[in-house]
């Protein structure tokens, strides 16, 4: 298991961390297998996504903002259940298969890590599996 860590630079962002899982694929050694990718944080999550073109992220943080906003009169008393309802929305794991060492996403997929209540210093576990 790899904790990898990320330090978010804005309250809400997407971060492309697939470099990262890659790089923890290859440093296991598994040439076929699984990536199990978890954000152990309860304002945070993953999904896989376009990683192309920047305004695809914009566009999804600017929806999530205004179907969730930060302000909506929440009984929660720290400030963040949007962040909260948001990491809910999006997930705080995915799977990714390996193949020959390699990831197996789309031509323009990534795997984006979700930041809905920073600046934080963030983990990220990725599991590899290996199917030999």
């Amino acid at each position: 298991m790899n904790e990898l860590s990320l330090q978010t630079s804005t309250r809400e962002e997407m971060v492309d961390i697939t470099a990262l899982v890659q790089n923890a694929v290859i440093e296991s050694g598994v040439v076929n297998g699984l990536a199990i990718c978890f954000v152990p944080h309860t304002t945070a999550g993953v999904t896989i996504n376009e990683n192309a073109d920047p305004d695809v992220t914009r566009d999804m943080l600017h929806k999530l903002h205004r179907l969730i906003p930060q302000e909506d009169g929440y009984l929660h008393a720290e400030g963040n259940s949007d962040a909260h309802i948001k990491t809910s929305l999006i997930g705080s794991s995915e799977q990714i298969l390996i193949e020959q060492g390699q990831l197996v996403l789309g031509h323009w997929q990534g795997i984006q890590f979700c930041e809905f209540d920073g600046p934080r210093k963030r983990r990220i576990i990725v599991r590899i599996v290996s199917f030999a």
